[in-house]
């Protein structure tokens, strides 16, 4: 708990989901937070007022703000920050490269003047992978060359860049690559998650709709255990320069999925089947995270039925404000 006491911590994009669940972890240790967001997809009402946390409405690849962000000379930046999603990506791939691509070389520049400690970026390992990986994914894998999404390009490109800084001497990174987060702080919406989305179709005793057969594997990752897989990446040693795969730790299917959250919401309306869609060609996801047990000590305790029913009531406690803020 004293890791981080005292230290000075900027986390880009940490009104979002799994920004604002680690706000309160670094909080809770007793970190200096700076939090630098545009609210594009994050909310001020998901941090609560602290006088160790200060807040910039602003973006990455803007000069202005990121002045105002890295005036304190963090010693070590989280970026969350990006354009979420497939989907999004296919919609605005303009808006894609601009964020996901120019937002993090500006930040890891302005990281670079600051004399940052370490810079952990937040990559996918959905998408470097690519959908042809074989499996069990590992770190050691050379990333795909043939994306279905700009998205997965420029999770990619971050990495890239990530790399670059690293051996130069410029900045020490570490990249590490998430997998199918869940939990409280993500609002639903056409360009969300399953997980979200599915709660909000239920708790309005609606159909839940399957994208394929339902036998799509995915591991989840609740966001408690991701934060804490964070939380040891920005103090730990000698992982300087690498990969490290953050995932729930255990493969569950699509039709699990739907059962757990119709029960857990006494959803009575089932599912329907639609068809895959074209981008989304990653059928199973089986992911060894034996790396980040051995060298950051990272275990996911949080199975996906708990996880599951703690988020059920997030979204009852917050019920009024997701209905205002859903965007579909």
């Amino acid at each position: 708990m004293s890791d981080y006491t005292g230290k000075r911590v900027l986390v880009t994009g940490g009104a979002g989901a799994i920004g604002s669940n680690l706000v309160r972890a670094l909080l809770a240790r007793g970190a200096l937070v700076m939090v630098l967001d545009n609210l594009s997809a994050g909310h001020l009402w998901a941090l609560e007022h602290h006088e160790r946390l200060a807040m910039i409405t602003g973006n990455v690849t803007n000069d202005g703000d990121l002045e105002a962000a890295f005036r304190e000379r963090p010693e070590i930046v989280v970026h969350l920050a990006a354009l979420y999603g497939n989907l999004n990506s296919l919609l605005r791939p303009e808006t894609d490269l601009h964020t996901n691509g120019l937002g993090v070389l500006r930040t890891l520049q302005y990281a670079a003047r600051a004399g940052v400690q370490r810079f952990l970026f937040a990559s996918s390992g959905c998408s470097v992978y690519g959908p042809d990986a074989p499996q069990p994914l590992h770190e050691d894998q050379p990333p795909a060359m043939h994306y279905d999404s700009p998205y997965q390009i420029t999770k990619l490109l971050g990495e890239l860049y990530c790399n670059h800084f690293h051996h130069r001497g410029l900045v020490p990174t570490v990249r590490l690559r998430f997998f199918s987060s869940f939990g409280p702080g993500e609002v639903p919406g056409k360009l969300r998650g399953v997980v979200p989305n599915f709660l909000w179709r239920a708790l309005r005793k609606e159909p839940l709709t399957i994208t394929g057969t339902g036998s799509e594997t995915r591991s989840f990752t609740f966001v408690s255990d991701l934060v804490e897989g964070i939380l040891a990446a920005g103090v730990a040693e000698g992982i300087d320069g690498e990969a490290v795969n953050l995932a729930g730790g255990q493969e569950r299917t699509i039709n699990e999925l739907a059962r757990i959250v119709n029960e857990a919401t006494d959803n009575p309306a089932g599912v329907v089947y639609a068809d895959r869609r074209p981008w989304d060609r990653i059928t199973t996801q089986a992911v060894s995270i034996q790396k980040a047990r051995d060298r950051l000590g990272y275990a996911p305790t949080t199975t996906l039925e708990d996880g599951i029913e703690k988020t059920v009531a997030w979204f009852r406690t917050h019920w009024d404000r997701i209905q205002e803020e859903a965007r579909w």
